[in-house]
């Protein structure tokens, strides 16, 4: 009997230690770990509201950043768990430097082994938090072109005017050019035969420019009214004159068709004739007498 009374001494013992001292260390570490996670859950959610009230009609935009917020929340979460279990567990006699170790070798070999994934991820998020382009874009990043179809952490999805898509790790996407962002610039040149008087030329495209902005149809199209610079160019027996235009994105070839058939249609009205460029004429020269 005698051993048992030490056994249950001692348990008494450590039960009254464990009590006393680390009962209350480990309620206040579970209860600050639960209380963390709990303010991240709600920032998180509040920062998802703030991305819907900014993009009313934008609902790829509020998805790329409920995306974004999901995964900053599962980051927070598993450091707030991680860190906890490192406090927690010494309290129970547990030593956590063979498990730093380990972690940190597994860790390494993790890294060297899926360090491009990383970095895709890596590149992932930076696109989606500093909103470089977004679902419906015109980009050209990594030597392809395309409309954005799909963007997630690892990579983004395009698809060509050929209807080709392309895939595209988000670690390759250094530069991106990005032709629908805010407005697009539609550059029209004008060839005009050489002999034509200038200024007349000017006229007609000012004119044609001012009645395109004043239609109803494609006023909602342009940013701005058509400008005129004037001769951009001269070569042979034509003049090349410049019209930029200012427009939405997506309304770039809707705009210059438009624009196109009426400068023809007020070269044509005003007698103005087109350049006809350089010609070479390749034949056999005719034998000698």
């Amino acid at each position: 009997m005698e051993p048992w009374k030490n056994l249950l001494r001692d348990w008494q013992i450590d039960l009254v230690r464990f009590t006393r001292y680390d009962a209350p260390k480990l309620i206040g570490i579970l209860l600050l770990a639960f209380i963390l996670i709990r303010l991240l859950g709600w920032t998180t959610r509040k920062l998802i509201e703030m991305g819907r009230r900014s993009s009313p009609g934008g609902t790829v935009r509020a998805q790329q950043v409920s995306t974004l917020v999901g995964m900053i929340h599962s980051i927070g979460v598993f450091v707030i768990a991680f860190v906890s279990a490192l406090q927690v567990l010494p309290i129970f006699g547990i030593h956590i430097e063979p498990l730093l170790a380990s972690a940190g070798i597994a860790g390494l070999a993790i890294g060297f082994g899926a360090q491009t994934l990383v970095k895709d991820v890596i590149n992932g998020f930076f696109i989606l938090a500093e909103n470089q382009f977004e679902v419906g874009d015109f980009v050209k990043t990594a030597g392809v072109q395309g409309t954005v179809e799909e963007i997630t952490m690892r990579r983004t999805i395009l698809r060509d005017t050929d209807g080709t898509v392309h895939t595209v790790p988000n670690s390759n996407i250094q530069i991106v050019s990005n032709a629908t962002r805010d407005w697009a610039q539609v550059s029209l040149r004008v060839a005009v035969d050489y002999s034509e008087d200038s200024a007349r030329v000017i006229q007609a495209l000012h004119d044609v420019a001012r009645e395109f902005h004043a239609d109803p149809a494609f006023h909602d199209s342009i940013v701005a009214e058509p400008e005129v610079p004037g001769i951009e160019r001269m070569t042979g027996s034509e003049v090349d004159y410049l019209m930029l235009v200012k427009v939405r994105p997506g309304r770039q070839q809707a705009v210059a068709s438009e624009l196109r058939l009426r400068i023809k249609n007020a070269m044509v009205q005003n007698g103005i004739k087109s350049g006809t460029g350089t010609q070479v004429y390749i034949g056999q020269m005719p034998p000698a007498k």
